[in-house]
């Protein structure tokens, strides 16, 4: 999970990961894929969700915000054009396209206020208070 926060994850690197994930959960409750069981039904069993994902999505999250309170070389980077002509082909997935249901404005807005950022985000701040 280190430097996750930085990840680009494509659909396929997601349900790579998903996999590990409930090879992990086979594994741990020494279910056999002979047994021919569901992921849902492991699931169900064990009594969690697929959090591994989610997790990868709110560590970025409160990186984001955390970047976007400074005035770092990151946020400029982040808001920063890049001039000249566009190659050939597909676009690049960019570091920050699993975010998009958010607008970056809007992102920044809140993150300059930790209080409203907290409130619009209340899953990023579980993990760094203890």
């Amino acid at each position: 999970m280190y430097g996750s926060e930085t990840w680009t994850l494509r659909k396929e690197e997601i349900r790579s990961l998903e996999a590990v994930e409930m090879w992990i959960w086979r594994r741990l409750e020494k279910i056999s894929y002979t047994e021919r069981k569901t992921n849902e039904e492991v699931l169900r069993i064990v009594g969690e969700e697929r959090q591994l994902t989610n997790l990868l999505r709110n560590r970025k999250k409160n990186w984001i915000g955390h970047v976007l309170r400074g005035e770092g070389l990151m946020r400029k980077i982040m808001e920063g054009r890049i001039e000249g002509k566009r190659t050939r082909g597909r676009p690049r997935t960019a570091m920050l396209d699993d975010l998009r249901f958010w607008s970056y404005e809007d992102m920044k807005r809140r993150a300059e206020n930790r209080a409203e950022w907290r409130i619009a985000m209340p899953w990023t701040c579980q993990e760094t208070e203890h």
